[in-house]
């Protein structure tokens, strides 16, 4: 088995290398030594020699957005590094799998790999711990992003982009029922029916889960004929460990968590009851549609971007498409954003980052190139150029051009959670979307499927 991932790591390194050297620069090919053994025949002295330093890397708008960072860094601060940093390109499918198996064969030819929250305890062996290499250089980065790429205690990667979730609005319709008597006696009369309160209309940073139910229906034609959208929200339902991220919001908000204080798993709570039967509440009064069984990240975008519903939940990476006028013509300009409800809110985060290959021959020179890739410049351009860096300085000073970017700033920093950083993240995403997922649908109970996935959870990491 051993030597079959061997294998599969040089066909990996085969197809990455080749499509490296294809992209060698102008430049690079002529530092190439002489034919007559190297000797400078003209009048300047040779420049000395650099090491390269190969990254695999996300592709995508990503990987276009650091491959400028790495262009001002090799014409700049690489010069006097002596370092030179190239991108291997790889495809985003399997892209998981692939560096997997080239970490199983302690593979030297990548230099820096890509990691993510959800990746790096299963990755950590393959990976040089940054804490004493990096410092003080880490506080760069908000601080929860920097517990994203933890495990026992040690930091094994630095962020580069960070995801986390807000609550996304119709300003026009919210603002109307904060001033309309009619509609304000209306919204009491449904929230009484629907969630057993009589209540008043809040701002959407105020809003619990019993307020935001309750906005939800009466925004909801069956329950409200005079509301201007079909729904009140549309839930993203389906049987994805992503949707799971989301709805772990809800559970969070409630003072829930995945794991007690001494690491066993805590799924067997009232807590993930009552997160459960927010969802399966909505979903039982037609509050969402009935399709969001089926809904993901696109479907909920549609919903909102057509004027379907009045809100959603939704990644911190959408407010582009929310906003886009070719995508949302009726709603682009009345997107508004609030944190995610709750009597505390909360907002899941994970982030994407590089860290250096504990099998490479040239940590040195990765840790320079990592060293540069810490700082606010390097951040800032990789911002202007389409990344998310959690660097609380770069994304509050580009508010003109991305005016959601101080908002992920600050609910970064003021709400957001880190669930796991362990070995089994994705495979205890899996059990509790296959558990949850079918209360939202109402084809489980929520008691019945809060026990079984602690059990799942409970064998899966022997505790």
């Amino acid at each position: 088995m051993k030597q079959q991932r061997k294998w599969l790591s040089a066909v990996v390194s085969l197809g990455l290398f080749a499509g490296l050297a294809a992209c060698s620069s102008p430049a690079t090919q002529q530092q190439q030594p002489a034919a007559n053994g190297g000797a400078d025949t003209g009048s300047q002295a040779a420049a000395p020699a650099k090491q390269t330093v190969t990254m695999l890397y996300w592709p995508g708008p990503e990987s276009e957005a650091m491959q400028k960072v790495i262009d001002n860094y090799n014409q700049t601060k690489g010069s006097q590094d002596g370092v030179e940093v190239k991108m291997a390109p790889a495809p985003r499918e399997g892209f998981w799998e692939k560096e997997a198996a080239m970490m199983s064969s302690d593979n030297k030819d990548i230099d820096v790999y890509f990691t993510a929250s959800y990746k790096v305890g299963e990755q950590k062996s393959d990976l040089v711990p940054l804490d004493d290499k990096l410092g003080d250089q880490l506080k760069l980065f908000i601080g929860t992003t920097i517990d994203s790429l933890k495990n026992d205690g040690k930091t094994y990667g630095i962020p580069t982009d960070v995801s986390n979730h807000f609550m996304y609005y119709r300003k026009d319709l919210v603002e109307k029922l904060l001033a309309d008597p009619a509609w304000q006696a209306k919204y009491k009369e449904i929230s009484l029916k629907v969630v057993g309160k009589e209540l008043a209309p809040k701002q959407p940073a105020e809003w619990n889960w019993d307020d935001f139910t309750a906005t939800a229906a009466f925004f909801t034609q069956s329950l409200n004929p005079d509301s201007p959208t079909q729904y009140g929200t549309a839930l993203q339902a389906k049987n994805l460990i992503y949707n799971v991220m989301i709805w772990d919001d809800v559970l969070y908000s409630f003072g829930g968590t995945w794991y007690t204080g001494d690491g066993r798993p805590n799924f067997d709570s009232p807590e993930t009851r009552k997160a459960l039967n927010v969802y399966a509440n909505i979903m039982k009064n037609g509050i969402s549609p009935a399709a969001a069984s089926t809904f993901e990240y696109p479907e909920t975008n549609q919903a909102f971007q057509t004027g379907k519903a009045a809100f959603i939940l939704q990644w911190g990476a959408a407010y582009h498409e929310l906003t886009d006028q070719a995508k949302s013509g009726q709603v682009f300009d009345k997107v508004g954003i609030a944190p995610i409800p709750g009597d505390k809110h909360a907002t899941h985060v994970h982030a994407l980052g590089v860290g250096i290959n504990s099998h490479s021959d040239k940590q040195e020179a990765a840790l320079k190139w990592l060293q540069y890739l810490a700082t606010q410049d390097a951040m800032q351009t990789y911002a202007q150029n389409g990344g998310i860096p959690p660097v609380a300085d770069v994304l509050n000073g580009m508010k003109d051009q991305r005016p959601e970017f101080p908002f992920i700033a600050e609910h970064v920093d003021k709400y957001g959670y880190v669930a796991d950083t362990g070995s089994q993240v994705f495979p205890i995403l899996e059990v509790l979307a296959r558990h949850f997922s079918a209360v939202w649908a109402g084809q489980a109970d929520a008691d019945q499927a809060a026990k079984r996935a602690q059990d799942e959870v409970s064998k899966l990491i022997g505790k």
